[in-house]
C-alpha cells in the first residue's frame, strides 16, 4: 500500500468528545448526568417543527434526496433576499470549506486566516497542498487591514470567521466593507457567519449586500447546525455569485444533503419561536458567564456567538479534571490558546453545572 506522500503530514481535526465515549472511558452509567458543553450545539435541540417534518419524512428514505435542494434553495433564497442560483447547499459548511479549497487551491498557492481562528480552514488547504498564511489577531479579533497586507500573488482565499471561532470576537461593518473594496480581484474572500443567527442585532454585518450587488469573489458561509439545532443532520449553505456557485457546483458530490436533513431545515426556517427561544437562551447564558468567570479569576472574552472562551491557565488540565466532574469542555492548545478553554452556552442548569465544577477544579 503506498499513499501519497504528503498525505501523511495531514493534521487530523479534533471534535469535541461526545457524551457517549467520555461515559465509556470514565466508566460512568449514567449518561443523562454528564453536561457537553463543548461544540457549541444548540442545547434547546431541534426546532419541534423540524421533529415534526423529519417523522413525516421517514416513509421516503428509501428514495435518493433532491439534489439540487429545489424547494430548499427557494425559500432560503425568498428569506435572505437573494436569487436561487446564489445559493449551494452543503454537507456542513464544512464541506463547502472543502469545495472551496478544491476549486482553488493547489500547490504553491495559499489562504489567509487569523492565527486563532476555525483550524478547518487550515487543514481543508493542506488536503489539496495549499499553504497557508496565518495573521496575528490582537484582542483575539481579525485584523482585516493585516489581512489585506498579508495577500501575495499566489493567494486565492482568504477566510473571515465572524464571529470568529474560537474566540467569539466579531468584525464591525465599517471594517468589512472597507475590506471588501480593497479585495484583489485575484482572491476570493470567505465570510463565514456559521453563529450569525446567534448575534445580537446590534452587531450583525450586512455582507450579503455586496454579494447582492454583484460582487463575484465573495462568498458568504453559514449553517443550520448551530441557532437551529440540526447539527446531527450536517446541513449548511453557501451564498455567491452565481458563476462562483456553478464553480463550487462542479466539485459537489451528487446527494450531498440528504432527504431527512432538507425536510428538516425547511421546517426550521418557518419556527420562530424556536429561534426566539434560542436567542434568548444564549444571550442570558453569556450574561451569566461574564458576570460570575471574573469572579473566579478567570478573563473572559467578549463574544457574538453562542459559547466564551475562559482563561482559566492550562485549558487541557482544567478540561481533564472537569471530565471527571462529567462536564466537557474544550481545550482551546490546538488554536495556539494553551491557558484557555472554550464553554458552549447551555441551558440555566448546565451553566450553573458547569460553573460549580469549574470552581471545584480551580479549588
Amino acid at each position: 500500500m503506498k499513499a501519497k506522500e504528503w498525505i501523511s503530514g495531514l493534521r487530523v481535526y479534533e471534535p469535541g468528545k461526545p457524551i457517549e465515549e467520555l461515559a465509556r472511558e470514565l466508566g460512568f452509567d449514567d449518561v443523562a448526568e454528564i453536561v457537553k458543553v463543548a461544540s457549541n450545539e444548540n442545547e434547546l435541540g431541534p426546532s419541534p417543527m423540524a421533529i415534526e417534518a423529519m417523522q413525516e419524512a421517514v416513509g421516503e428514505m428509501h428514495r435518493y434526496p433532491d439534489g439540487g435542494a429545489f424547494y430548499l434553495k427557494r425559500k432560503l433564497a425568498e428569506k435572505l433576499e437573494v436569487d436561487p442560483k446564489n445559493l449551494l447547499f452543503g454537507c456542513g459548511s464544512n464541506e463547502l470549506i472543502v469545495f472551496l479549497c478544491h476549486v482553488f487551491l493547489e500547490r504553491g498557492l495559499n489562504l489567509v486566516m487569523g492565527a486563532e481562528a476555525f483550524a478547518v480552514y487550515f487543514l481543508a488547504a493542506a488536503l489539496y497542498e495549499g499553504e497557508t498564511i496565518r495573521v496575528p489577531m490582537p484582542e483575539h479579533t481579525h485584523d482585516l487591514e493585516a489581512m489585506l497586507a498579508a495577500i501575495t500573488p499566489e493567494t486565492r482565499l482568504v477566510a473571515v470567521c465572524n464571529p470568529n471561532n474560537p474566540t467569539g470576537t466579531v468584525v464591525a461593518q465599517e471594517a468589512i466593507d472597507r475590506f471588501v473594496e480593497n479585495l484583489p480581484d485575484h482572491v476570493v474572500a470567505i465570510f463565514d457567519e456559521a453563529y450569525f443567527e446567534l448575534m445580537p442585532e446590534e452587531q450583525k454585518p450586512d455582507v450579503l449586500k455586496h454579494i447582492r450587488a454583484g460582487k463575484q469573489n465573495l462568498v458568504v458561509l453559514r449553517t443550520f447546525s448551530k441557532a437551529y439545532g440540526l447539527a446531527g443532520l450536517r446541513i449548511g449553505y453557501a451564498i455567491g455569485h452565481p458563476e462562483t456557485i456553478d464553480l463550487l457546483n462542479k466539485v459537489r458530490q451528487p446527494f450531498n444533503v440528504n432527504a431527512m436533513a432538507q425536510a428538516a431545515a425547511m421546517a426550521a426556517l418557518d419556527d420562530v419561536a424556536h429561534l426566539v427561544e434560542t436567542r434568548e437562551m444564549v444571550f442570558q447564558g453569556l450574561e451569566f458567564f461574564e458576570r460570575e468567570l471574573p469572579r473566579l479569576g478567570i478573563e473572559t472574552v467578549p463574544s457574538g456567538a453562542n459559547f466564551i472562551l475562559a482563561r482559566t491557565g492550562n485549558g487541557r488540565e482544567v478540561f481533564q479534571a472537569l471530565q471527571k466532574r462529567k462536564v466537557i469542555v474544550r481545550p482551546m492548545d490546538p488554536y495556539g490558546l494553551p491557558d484557555h478553554i472554550r464553554i458552549t452556552v447551555g441551558t440555566p442548569e448546565q451553566n450553573q453545572t458547569t460553573l460549580d465544577a469549574l470552581k471545584e477544579t480551580l479549588k
